[in-house]
Parts: structure tokens; sequence; C-alpha cells
């Protein structure tokens, strides 16, 4: 698995909130979700046609950055990537903008498209559902943003966006270069999911804390081996270590996904897969990570009945998108 950079990672980090714990509310599996935010409209940004990127950016002001939580999973010549991101200063504080939409272009500024205009996702967690580790972070910033930007072309690409603060435009610079259309990589919608062993209470003496790193660990997600439901019930398959997560968005997912379960995902199995062996980061990567090939983390699946993925998470997703990819599969 490839490790975010120190950068990325430190950035993704603006993105730890506060979310589920074990034990539910008063749902049974069967609330509505959200629906689903709208985004700004693109005729609210200067279009990227006709223009080069020194022209689009020229005059305005710099000093935010576009930081990815969906970096490895970018396709070319597709309308379905979903990128998710935050926006942060150079402080690294999570900045909360009224619009945000993204552009792409090659590294050296050709190939400019846009603009793709994002919509705001809360990461926000009713309290009952929030971990140890994520309890105290909510401060940190709970809100994120999604585009469906394209590519003309695989290879390397920035993702960058523009902003709206105090109704001007500012320009949220890209961290780095992504690759786009890389080869391997997990399973994409509508095609089959991967079968695997997943360990579960019985394989450990009860001893939840070898299955999971979350505290405490989601008994609920812990209970089912996947190769025994895939293929006759719908999955929900979360690849995420709650305490060893470089980019420290694990715990905050994984508790996401706790309260989309105890409210949302009613006839649904929902588990957790962990990333290293005996859960340290010193050692190989499990077997079922290296089986999904698994390029980041954490990473999470919807899985249909015939098992197929119907809907797949890089990196950091909210409530209502898993609660509504759920609904879909029931």
């Amino acid at each position: 698995m490839r490790r975010p950079t120190r950068q990325l990672a430190t950035l993704l980090g603006t993105l730890l909130v506060a979310l589920s714990a074990c034990g539910g509310g008063d749902e049974d599996g069967t609330a509505t979700p959200a629906p689903e935010p709208a985004a700004a409209s693109p005729a609210e940004f200067p279009p990227a046609q006709g223009k080069t990127l020194q022209q689009l950016t020229q005059g305005l002001q710099e000093g935010a950055i576009l930081a990815p939580s969906s970096a490895s999973s970018q396709r070319a010549r597709v309308k379905d990537n979903r990128f998710a991101f935050a926006i942060v200063d150079r402080a690294n504080k999570q900045i909360d903008v009224s619009q945000v939409a993204v552009y792409t272009a090659r590294p050296d500024g050709s190939e400019l498209r846009g603009p793709f205009a994002a919509r705001k996702e809360s990461l926000d967690v009713a309290p009952p559902y929030r971990s140890a580790q994520t309890a105290s972070d909510l401060a940190n910033g709970k809100m994120f943003y999604v585009a469906r930007p394209q590519f003309d072309s695989a290879g390397s690409h920035i993702v960058f966006g523009l902003v709206r603060l105090d109704g001007r435009f500012v320009v949220a610079d890209a961290v780095g270069p992504l690759k786009i259309g890389a080869a391997g990589g997990p399973p994409q919608v509508g095609e089959r999911a991967i079968r695997i062993h997943t360990q579960t209470g019985a394989d450990v003496g009860g001893d939840l804390t070898k299955l999971s790193t979350r505290m405490p660990p989601p008994e609920e997600m812990l209970g089912t081996d996947f190769a025994d439901v895939v293929g006759s019930k719908p999955v929900v398959l979360l690849f995420a270590t709650p305490a060893l997560c470089e980019s420290r968005t694990c715990g905050p997912v994984v508790d996401i996904a706790e309260q989309v379960r105890a409210e949302n995902g009613k006839g649904v199995t929902f588990i957790q897969q962990e990333i290293y062996e005996e859960n340290d980061p010193g050692k190989a990567f499990q077997r079922p990570v290296k089986s999904w090939r698994l390029l980041t983390e954490p990473w999470a699946f919807v899985i249909d009945r015939s098992g197929k993925v119907a809907a797949r998470f890089e990196g950091v997703f909210s409530t209502g998108e898993l609660a509504r990819a759920v609904a879909r599969v029931k």
C-alpha cells in the first residue's frame, strides 16, 4: 500500500472529527437517508475553456490549499469520479468556504478543464456513536467537499480549486500532481467484489481488540466473515485502522459506518477490516488488504446482493453519503 506523503497526511489530518462509538441510538436501521446537499452552480465560476492556467488564475489571491482525500481513485475519460477534499490555509487550519469548484490540468497547465462545482458534506455524527479516539477532535473541522472532476488523459494531473471567500475568488493550490488512471487498484463500481475471509470474534477467542484498533471495537462489524455473505446479501466492507492510520481519517469513517449501520443499515452486513498484521504498522499488510489491491486507506465498498460493487469511497465520506449508497442496495 502506498502511504500518503507526510505533507498530504498532515493536511488530511485536518479532517479528523468525532464520530460514532459502539452502541446505537433509537433507530431500528430503517431511517431515511438525508438528501444529497446541493452543489454550487458551475455558472458561478469562470470557465476554463479557451484559457491557460495562468489566464484563469491571473489576478486572483492565493493562500488556500486543496487537500485531497481521494487521491488514487481518479480515472481518465469518465464522469463518475468522486473527489473528496478539504480546504485549509497555510497554517493547516481548515477553512469553511461558501462555494468551491475544482479544475484539472496537466502539471504544465495544458488540458485545463472545469469548473467542476463541489458540494459540502458534513463529517458530523450523533454523540452516541463517537469513539474514544475521535471524541475530542470535532473542533479540528467537520466539513469536506465532493466534486466530480474529469480528466482528458491518464498520467500526472493537478487538481486545484477556486473558493469564494468574502465575496471574492481565492485560489486553492494543489498539494502536488496526482497519478490519474493508475493500473491495478481495487474493483470499480459494477465489478465483482473479491472474495476474502475476514476474521471474527470467534477466531480470536472473543478478544475484539485483536480485530479492531477502534476504542471500543465495533462489535457488530466484527461478527461476520465476508466470504459467508458476499453474493447473498448486501455488505459494507470497510478497510480502516482507526489507531494507526497515517492520515488520521480511519477512526472517523469507522465511526460513521457505525452510525449508518445502526440507523440505516437494516438487512445489510457491515464489516471492518484492519490493515496490518497483528495491528502492527511495522509488519506486513493483512491478506484481505493485499487481495483487494489497495493503494491508500481508508476505503469503503458498498456491495449489492449479487456480489458486485455498487459504490466505493476512498478517504473520508459522510453519514449521508454512505447511508444513501446503502439504501440503494437494500
